[in-house]
């Protein structure tokens, strides 16, 4: 079974940052593997844009080293490649000055101004501005006009406003795409499939029947080349407020009217304004900070933070945990437990939906422990969707139980290239589709629930507590669960 490519409108893609990280291990990649499969049309353009001069050429040269490194040998080929290198351009453009805006305008206009013109902010937050009013100033933008910001919009309440009010002056609502990538995760979206386009969980999703939820973010790596960002945003901010209170509302969210952007993100909305507050009164008990040290990962002895950073002190959380609650009728009395971090012991994205235990066993003990239904989907890095349930173990010997999964690998049970969720993404930008993306009310109803935390933690002096690179945080965090009667799902 292979998926229905969809072609999209005729385009030009301006990527600012266009020979940074971002773009190499992700965008660029993307873009090939979307041209690849035949869904580019062949007048459109992808044009590199950075305050660096290199020619046409190099930037061509770039690319396919990033290809080369990011895309599988056997999903490239000659032809491909060549295709997709003979769109690319590149432009010297300075964010905070005039250079290169010209020539940058003079190429885009080449073709004329009424086909599709996405901007992809691919930068450090601090320049978001200065690219929104540049593009509006220059003339760069027209009514087919996509803004792309990536996360995060500001780093913290006012500051995201400043932002929006600065991206609101220049470009409607509508035209700007605030990117998170988990929502483009095949999982993601198949929560929303699993809960609305099947009988079988929509009347148990709730307080009746769900014990308790778990998202965990977590990642053996360290500072991976961001450190004059990381150590100013932290994990509260870098992962709490935007992908995990996304995923969040997406577990939680009410039915919405139709599945399209607006009433998506009205539910979201529901909840982000539904959360209970954590602040000065509560912080101690319904959140851990942690900071790695010195410790193993991925069978290498690896440095603390602190070395990393190459500095000398640093208060930065690498690791939070948090107790969420929501405060409404689906949803009162059932605790969500969030916990993301670096240097962990493994790479895994995953959210675990724990159902309420039986109320009465009808087995005798020789039978074993029933154990309570859990769902388990399965974002990074082997994306799918478990349920576990209670049979007897096959066999003579009488009556014993068993916990199993009904596994479904979206590899194996689809036998198709599982597409990156950037790939989809960037072409629900051209498509002008904004379901994936978050509205301005969204991520400002994030940062209000995630500043009084923020601020509890400085007013109370809460430092980060100190756990050993490889291991899964603070042993903090598991008395965060335990101490309800719970534990943390164990990876397999």
């Amino acid at each position: 079974m292979s998926s229905q490519i969809i072609p999209v409108d005729i385009f030009d893609y301006i990527v600012f940052g266009g020979n940074g990280d971002l773009a190499e291990r992700k965008l660029l990649p993307a873009l090939y593997h979307r041209d690849h499969d035949g869904q580019i049309p062949a007048e459109s353009r992808i044009i590199g844009a950075s305050r660096t001069f290199i020619s046409d050429e190099d930037y061509r040269a770039f690319a396919k080293a990033a290809i080369e490194a990011h895309v599988k040998p056997e999903n490239q080929s000659q032809v491909s490649v060549d295709r997709f290198l003979s769109r690319l351009h590149y432009r010297e453009v300075d964010a905070r000055s005039d250079t290169g805006w010209d020539n940058l305008k003079g190429l885009l206009d080449e073709v004329g101004t009424d086909r599709i013109r996405a901007f992809y902010l691919a930068v450090g937050p601090s320049l978001f501005s200065d690219l929104a009013n540049k593009i509006a100033e220059k003339g760069l933008a027209n009514d087919q006009t996509r803004l792309v910001v990536e996360k995060p919009v500001g780093r913290d309440l006012a500051s995201a406003r400043v932002l929006n009010d600065t991206i609101g002056r220049h470009f409607r609502e509508e035209q700007v795409f605030r990117i998170d990538h988990y929502l483009g995760k095949e999982t993601v979206q198949n929560l929303m499939a699993l809960r609305f386009a099947n009988m079988l969980y929509e009347p148990v999703w709730k307080s009746g029947y769900i014990d308790h939820v778990q998202i965990t973010v977590a990642e053996e790596v360290g500072l991976e080349g961001r450190t004059s960002y990381y150590d100013k945003a932290g994990a509260l901010r870098d992962m709490v407020q935007n992908h995990m209170l996304q995923l969040l509302c997406l577990v939680a969210l009410e039915p919405p009217s139709a599945m399209n952007a607006d009433a998506l993100r009205d539910e979201k909305l529901k909840v982000l304004r539904a959360l209970r507050p954590i602040n000065s009164h509560n912080v101690e008990q319904r959140t851990v900070r942690g900071q790695y040290k010195a410790g193993a990962s991925g069978g290498a002895a690896v440095k603390s933070y602190i070395d990393d950073l190459n500095d000398g002190e640093s208060d930065t959380e690498t690791f939070v945990a948090l107790k969420v609650e929501i405060e409404n009728w689906r949803w009162a009395g059932v605790p969500f437990y969030l916990r993301t971090g670096k240097r962990l012991s493994q790479r895994m994205s995953e959210i675990v939906v724990t159902f309420r235990p039986i109320p009465h066993s009808i087995f005798d003990a020789s039978a074993g422990n029933v154990q309570q239904n859990q769902l388990v989907m399965r974002l990074q890095p082997d994306e799918g969707v478990k349920q576990w349930l209670m049979i007897k173990d096959p066999g003579p010997g009488g009556m014993r139980l068993r916990h199993v999964p009904l596994d479904m690998s979206f590899a194996a049970s689809f036998q198709t290239r599982n597409p990156d969720a950037y790939e989809r993404l960037l072409m629900d930008v051209i498509r002008g589709n904004q379901t994936l993306f978050m509205r301005r009310d969204e991520v400002e109803a994030a940062w209000e629930w995630v500043d009084p935390i923020l601020n509890a933690w400085e007013d109370k002096g809460l430092k980060p507590q100190s756990y050993t690179a490889g291991t899964w945080g603070p042993s903090s965090s598991i008395a965060l669960i335990e101490r309800d009667g719970r534990t943390w799902h164990e990876p397999e």
